[in-house]
């Protein structure tokens, strides 16, 4: 028995180092932590369970039958998080770059399974050049199982990809079809061709950060929700992503413990400025709101006109959807609107209630704008909110005009619950351009068209650019004074906990994609 014994603890010491102390010093020297040691920063301390640990591939061609390394490229296990149970994968890149066998996949493939079965979070940390060339098909067909069960998971549990080194071809479609991206700066890259293929074929000189480092993925491309400086901030990043959703979709998100105070704001009185056309921070208003210094941004730098993240108000967990003033005036376009959309059916899939902050001027035109089909993703948002059935509450901070006030969570699409501050504006457009086109001809035959121009501007801004027609259609709930948002939030969350919602029977609904 003892050499038995023996012979086992040989074999995990092996598999502990992956792909040997030489290739562990490389990864560090990049500023990298092994597989091994981001599981283990990621979990409670001695909670992790390693799942597979001595699994080797089966290729025997190209002289692979002679390069086995206990793992097969990829820790998977289960353990927890701040108490939580998560499942948890993470690609080796000191083993054959990382890169998928069929083995690998099948590895990943049980812990996603375990996940679903029990109902908790699954965090992949992907580190991978891609499908493993030796074994052909066989990889490619690892790929696809992943792929199958991302959908099949998506909506039931979170899922949560961590991009930490280079990951090309279809290393980078499972984390697509993750519900979070995570990018480490300077380290990690997400491309499906790399920067030579594209030399090759258009020509185009381009390097790896350029073509799909952290920061293309975060600014241009809306692939990466979020960016961290090192491997560490990243795996803090997720931990706190994680407070603030549930297990799974059948549970609530955490509820921390509140008592309900003085909650009037003083400071939310002086945010909006007297000039309407002047722009305020948004962020401002957020954290007049919540609670502490709670708010998790996602997506902070794509699509900047709208805000989108997490946030706790009262102790219970929230998504914030809010326009943003500071950029492009807070309107709607083909980048926003996409970005809004997923976050609202990410909340609307795990049960987390829905804050909407509105100040929107409408939706951006021009040729790019139309040529982009800013129709058909406008209208992705617009579907995202008449589908949500959580708790879903808006505040009209000013501006709500034409069909974005219909999209930006309005009672006629469902909102439980809609308030305006006294700044609120509820048209069909701004006063100036309203009362150029309904007094045309006044204002032409006119001896001095520019004075008749503002006092008809005047006119209609007296009677709609103000929340009390609105109100009085009950289309607003209630007008409430800024600095008492906080309270009447707090009341309105903790009345619709238990709101129930039934959607027509269908298989599934056809969103604009």
């Amino acid at each position: 028995m003892k050499d038995k014994i023996k012979s086992l603890e040989e074999k995990l010491a092996q598999a502990y180092v992956g792909g040997g102390e030489a290739r562990i010093k490389k990864q560090h020297d990049q500023n990298k932590l092994t597989a091994r040691e981001r599981v283990e920063y990621f979990l409670d301390e001695g909670t992790f369970e390693e799942i597979g640990a001595l699994v080797t591939h089966r290729t025997k061609e190209f002289g692979m039958d002679e390069k086995k390394i206990y793992g097969d490229g990829v820790v998977t296990g289960y353990g927890t998080v701040n108490g939580r149970l998560v499942y948890i994968f993470a690609q080796d890149f000191t083993v054959f770059g990382g890169s998928l066998s069929e083995t690998h996949a099948e590895k990943i493939c049980k812990v996603m399974e375990l996940a679903v079965k029990i109902g908790a979070p699954l965090i992949g940390l992907n580190d991978s050049g891609g499908a493993r060339i030796q074994e052909g098909v066989r990889s490619l067909g690892g790929y696809a199982d992943i792929f199958y069960r991302n959908v099949q998971t998506s909506g039931v549990i979170p899922q949560i990809s961590a991009i930490m080194g280079p990951c090309a071809g279809g290393a980078v479609y499972s984390p697509a079809m993750t519900d979070f991206t995570f990018m480490v700066d300077q380290t990690s890259y997400m491309f499906v061709t790399g920067p030579n293929v594209v030399k090759t074929v258009t020509n185009e000189t381009v390097s790896s950060e350029e073509l799909g480092g952290a920061s293309t993925h975060s600014s241009k491309s809306g692939v990466a929700h979020r960016t961290s400086q090192n491997d560490v901030a990243c795996l803090e990043d997720i931990k706190t992503l994680l407070s603030y959703l549930p297990q799974n979709n059948a549970q609530l998100p955490p509820q921390l413990t509140y008592k309900l105070e003085d909650e009037i704001r003083e400071e939310l009185k002086t945010i909006i400025p007297d000039n309407p056309n002047t722009p305020y921070d948004m962020h401002e208003v957020i954290t007049g709101l919540i609670d502490g210094d709670s708010f998790f941004e996602i997506h902070k730098d794509f699509a900047p006109n709208i805000i989108v993240g997490f946030a706790r108000i009262g102790g219970q967990s929230i998504g914030i959807v809010a326009n943003q003033p500071m950029h492009l005036a807070g309107v709607l376009d083909v980048n926003s609107s996409k970005k809004g959309a997923r976050f609202v059916r990410f909340c609307d899939c795990f049960n987390i209630p829905l804050l909407v902050l509105e100040d929107v001027p409408g939706f951006l035109p021009g040729t790019d704008q139309e040529w982009n089909g800013i129709i058909v993703n406008g209208a992705k948002l617009l579907y995202a909110f008449c589908e949500a059935t959580v708790p879903r509450v808006t505040v009209i901070t000013r501006k709500a005009y034409g069909g974005a006030y219909d999209v930006m969570n309005s009672k006629h699409i469902g909102a439980d619950m809609n308030y305006a501050w006294p700044s609120a504006e509820i048209a069909v457009m701004g006063a100036k351009g309203a009362a150029e086109i309904i007094f045309k001809k006044e204002i032409k035959k006119a001896d001095e068209p520019e004075a008749v121009w503002k006092e008809k501007e005047a006119q209609y801004a007296e009677l709609f650019a103000n929340p009390y027609s609105a109100s009085e259609r009950g289309f607003v709930d209630e007008i409430i004074l800024p600095e008492n948002t906080r309270r009447k939030l707090i009341k309105a969350f903790s009345m619709l906990h238990g709101k129930r919602a039934e959607q027509p029977k269908r298989k599934h609904g056809n969103i604009p994609l």
